[in-house]
């Protein structure tokens, strides 16, 4: 009999333990909700490390950069750029007929882009790097616990750490007869596959200024409406009131300080729409792109149910360890609110920001939370013709929380690769405090991203201008105007009174010193 007891005793410890050991192998050590870029790369760092990795995605993976966003955008603006370089030709004397634009055909190729780049983002790919993928419309239930729609054997997930990635929809502003219109977004934009005679587009923020040069560039009339005072009301004026005068350039009609009010069909139907704005004026456009911004894809998500706050926009609270109010649960991406940013202007979504985002996210979830996102060293660059790039401060908010200022200003007509290429209207500015250290730049021009790069690993790092002197660039090419600047800030160093002093008593040095003694010790080159 007491054997008995024993035996069944030893057998419940037995089941017990098997049950924990299964629980244990089914517990997900990272849930990603959102397949874009926040979510990829959280998904495979995670893996990387070892951790079971789930990530939800409710459609197909890649997100908003690679459908929607990035990725179509530069392949259209390409086709734009190439017919105005057959429109623009004859000021460097190639002259050509005016060139037809087949739009249908500039989607296939916007199309292809995707294609190509997509295998990269794919479901096959996730999986080869440890990522299991599954389909569905998420909701947590409760800290630890979400369900999934589509699951066949419609069990909860249970998990450790969970990381948000939803990233953010297109805003839709309720104007009366906006929806009438059925207006344009990123999401639409690129099943086009007719001429557009004319658009309107309402906001001139990075994608409205893309876009709507984009279309002009290849035939459209283009109306571009922005409540500001200027167009990239974020910028530096000076880079927005240059870009304003190129848009104005490439043929659109651009309008500032203006807010539409209403959208109504023009008559007869069938030939448009007509905005009213606030000052009673009205434009007519073929079609209306509305590019006002982005909200978080927080909808439905349950996150009330692990308790994660968000802030009055929708976004996800977070700290600059991207951790939320909930234990265990991290949020990247464009779904994430404000992080501290030491008075530099936070990024818009982009994606090389939640890319850093999925990174930290995930290291912090699956590891220990040490890694820290630091804003102040984020590049941003709108793609338009100039490209408007900045990092760090503006010259404004550098003054407001640093003593002696200064501002390093370079203008494209003394840089030699812009005079050859007829490029002379851009600007490199540079903010340094008043040791010389570079806390923000801004460069209109071509190429301006790629010639932000030096200027944002001296502000991640906070390096000085003048170090940039004696590194030998490239001639000619875009850079110099970075390398001019740092030429200009070292040879104004060597222009003080001390330095002055310091190589006058160097040079009288030399004059001391035999030339026997200098030389001593260094033998001769035997001729060979």
């Amino acid at each position: 009999m007491q054997h008995g007891h024993q035996h069944r005793r030893q057998h419940r410890r037995q089941h017990r333990r098997q049950h924990r050991r299964q629980h244990r192998d089914q517990l997900i050590d990272l849930l990603v909700v959102g397949g874009g870029t926040a979510g990829l790369v959280a998904a495979r760092t995670a893996a990387r490390l070892g951790a079971r990795v789930v990530l939800v995605e409710r459609t197909r993976t890649g997100g908003d950069c690679l459908w929607t966003g990035c990725v179509p955008s530069k392949a259209f603006l390409a086709a734009a750029a190439h017919a105005h370089a057959v429109r623009d030709g004859a000021r460097f004397g190639v002259r050509a007929a005016a060139p037809h634009v087949d739009l249908a055909a500039v989607m296939t190729h916007v199309h292809a882009a995707r294609e190509r780049i997509a295998p990269v983002d794919s479901v096959e790919a996730l999986a080869a790097d440890g990522v299991e993928v599954r389909h569905g419309t998420l909701r947590f239930s409760g800290p630890g616990r979400a369900t999934l729609d589509g699951e066949v054997d419609g069990a909860p997930l249970r998990f450790r750490r969970a990381v948000i990635a939803t990233g953010a929809d297109p805003v839709l502003p309720g104007i009366p007869g906006l929806a009438d219109a059925a207006p344009l977004t990123t999401d639409s934009v690129w099943d086009l596959d007719a001429p557009v005679p004319s658009l309107v587009v309402l906001g001139a923020g990075p994608i409205g200024c893309e876009l709507g040069q984009g279309f002009a560039r290849l035939g459209t009339a283009v109306t571009l409406l922005e409540a500001a005072d200027r167009v990239l009301p974020v910028e530096e004026p000076e880079a927005s009131a240059r870009l304003g005068a190129a848009l104005a350039r490439d043929g659109v009609d651009v309008r500032t300080g203006r807010r539409a009010v209403a959208v109504s069909a023009v008559r007869p139907a069938g030939d448009g729409w007509e905005v009213e704005l606030d000052d009673g004026a009205r434009v007519r456009g073929a079609r209306v792109l509305v590019a006002l911004g982005r909200a978080p894809a927080t909808a439905g998500l349950g996150l009330d149910a692990l308790g994660v706050t968000r802030a009055s926009t929708g976004h996800v609270v977070v700290d600059d360890r991207l951790r939320t109010s909930a234990p265990g649960v991290f949020a990247a991406g464009d779904v994430v609110g404000d992080l501290p940013s030491g008075g530099a202007l936070l990024p818009r979504p982009f994606t090389h920001v939640a890319g850093v985002h999925g990174s930290v996210a995930a290291t912090n979830a699956v590891l220990a939370p040490l890694r820290r996102v630091d804003h102040r060293a984020m590049p941003r660059v709108t793609y338009t013709a100039p490209e408007v790039a900045h990092v760090g401060l503006t010259e404004d908010a550098a003054r407001e929380g640093h003593d002696g200022v200064r501002v390093r200003t370079l203008e494209h007509g003394e840089v030699d690769r812009a005079v050859t290429e007829d490029e002379t209207a851009g600007v490199t500015r540079v903010v340094l405090d008043r040791r010389g250290r570079v806390l923000g730049a801004t460069v209109v021009g071509p190429r301006a991203g790629e010639v932000l790069n030096e200027l944002t690993a001296l502000v991640a790092r906070r390096g000085r201008l003048r170090e940039l002197a004696g590194v030998t660039h490239p001639y000619p090419g875009w850079g110099d105007a970075v390398w001019n600047a740092a030429l200009a800030e070292l040879g104004d160093a060597l222009a003080t009174q001390a330095a002055r002093r310091a190589a006058r008593l160097g040079v009288l040095a030399r004059r001391v010193v035999p030339l026997s003694r200098a030389s001593a010790g260094r033998a001769a080159p035997r001729p060979r």
